[in-house]
């Protein structure tokens, strides 16, 4: 039994290297820790983003456009925007998708229906309206027919449309209408713009309409095809360009140059009006702005670089910022018309602000909170301030070296005390210096003490012992 422990042992109290050490540690690990958080933010902010794109039909240009762009897009290595084409039959379909929300971006015309949700980013191409009529076919015995030289002549007459889609019979629709011909009064033809030199050659019509590019070989070949007999094609000007814009937002007046389709001869011989519309890139409403205005400045960096390759590349233009745009402008790519394109530290900096605020506010309160932990310490370290203070009046009166020792142990053991509150940042250095200088003055008054009472007889002691015993009786 004598040489276990004894029970009223007090542990070893912790070094104080071990508390710095943990200290530093958790001092680290916080700092690792917002570090970490602020690179992980960086990631996932610029990581890069792959936007789907509806486009078609097949063969088109504008999904060769497409094509070309994410080919780009994949082999620049800083690319934040990645780009996947979803094939469709044409711009009616990519519309309906981005509607849906199933593609991010899409190729519509601007004379369909815009989703609600679409917002313009760049203008693909500008198309224009062609009509024209072919040369009257030589034939014997028979009367010809009158020739068409205006678009109100084109009642009860056969009128053929380059292209499956419906939209450009509706835009036959409108210009008829403009010239007061009733459609209903008009037999219209559509082939596949595949097919389209071949049924003129055939004469399948008396009239053609043909919507494109200015530069598009497929209008090109098409002229070319009716051209017969070493006649030329008679280009129907649309005069009324200009009410038509006035009424429908989606058209705009325009001019095709002299010599646009051929120079030998000259098609069409001098310059004619006829009215145009765009083929846009759009967005959905939820793609996240700096997203957009990324996809923006890649858009307009890399066309440059593609025109030499792909020229229709070359026709991309920025889009309409105004407010009373036909179709509005995604605040995206309006940041980056306008110069106003956020950087990563112009989106993100009032959250960085918020976080170290808060950061700030949990650093208060936690210092707040580990010094109220710290209470009872405190109040316990002020309490053995006050009884070494006490003991320090005790020792100066004190008769017996026994007292004396005890209250000596005392003292040690609230040194020990005090020592481990201010490891632990229960009391601070101003709190310290006042104990040492408490505990100074308490050994000196027991030195002194100890030194009286061995020069003194042992008989004065005991009558002075007494003497205070009887005081305090």
């Amino acid at each position: 039994m004598s040489d276990g422990p004894l029970l009223s042992e007090k542990p070893a109290p912790p070094s104080p290297r071990s508390a710095k050490r943990r200290l530093t540690f958790v001092t680290l690990a916080g700092v690792l820790a917002i570090v970490g958080a602020l690179v992980a933010g960086y990631y996932f902010a610029m990581r890069p983003v792959t936007l789907r794109i509806a486009v078609g039909p097949a063969n088109s240009d504008d999904l060769k456009v497409v094509q070309a762009l994410t080919q780009a897009f994949n082999n620049q290595r800083n690319s934040v925007v990645r780009l996947r084409p979803v094939q469709t039959d044409g711009a009616l379909a990519s519309a309906n998708l981005l509607g849906e929300g199933k593609a991010d971006l899409a190729i519509i015309r601007g004379d369909l229906d815009v989703p609600k949700n679409a917002q313009a980013v760049a203008t693909l191409r500008k198309n224009v309206a062609v009509l024209w009529v072919p040369p009257a076919a030589k034939t014997k015995g028979k009367k010809a027919a009158p020739a068409i030289t205006k678009i109100g002549q084109l009642a009860g007459r056969r009128i053929g449309v380059v292209g499956r889609t419906q939209a450009n019979v509706n835009l036959l629709k409108v210009i008829l209408r403009q010239y007061g011909v009733d459609p209903a009064k008009v037999e219209i033809i559509q082939f596949p713009a595949n097919e389209a030199a071949e049924a003129i050659r055939n004469q399948k019509a008396d009239a053609y309409l043909a919507a494109g590019p200015v530069n598009s070989k497929i209008t090109t070949d098409a002229i070319a095809a009716s051209a017969r007999d070493g006649g030329t094609p008679k280009f129907l000007a649309i005069d009324s360009a200009e009410a038509i814009a006035q009424n429908h937002p989606a058209y705009e007046a325009s001019d095709i140059p002299a010599g646009t389709f051929g120079s030998a001869p000259s098609r069409p011989e001098e310059e004619i009006k006829t009215i145009s519309f765009s083929h846009h890139i759009v967005a959905r409403r939820g793609v996240a702005e700096s997203t957009i205005a990324t996809f923006t400045r890649q858009l307009f960096a890399i066309r440059q670089t593609l025109k030499t390759e792909f020229p229709l590349a070359a026709k991309i233009e920025t889009p309409d910022t105004d407010k009373d745009a036909t179709i509005p402008v995604h605040p995206g790519a309006a940041a980056f018309v306008d110069g106003e394109e956020k950087t990563f530290l112009d989106r993100y900096s009032d959250y960085i602000w918020w976080a170290l605020m808060a950061l700030s506010a949990m650093g208060s309160a936690g210092a707040w909170f580990a010094g109220y932990l710290k209470k009872d310490d405190r109040s316990i370290n002020t309490s053995q301030r006050d009884r070494l203070l006490d003991m320090l009046t005790a020792a100066r009166q004190c008769d017996s070296m026994e007292e004396l020792d005890r209250m000596q142990s005392e003292a040690d053991a609230i040194l020990r005390d005090t020592l481990q509150c201010f490891e632990h940042g229960a009391i601070e250095d101003g709190t310290l210096t006042a104990f040492n200088i408490a505990i100074e003055q308490f050994h000196n008054a027991v030195a002194d003490r100890k030194a009286l009472l061995m020069s003194m007889p042992q008989n004065l002691q005991r009558a002075s012992a007494q003497f205070r015993a009887a005081g305090n009786a």
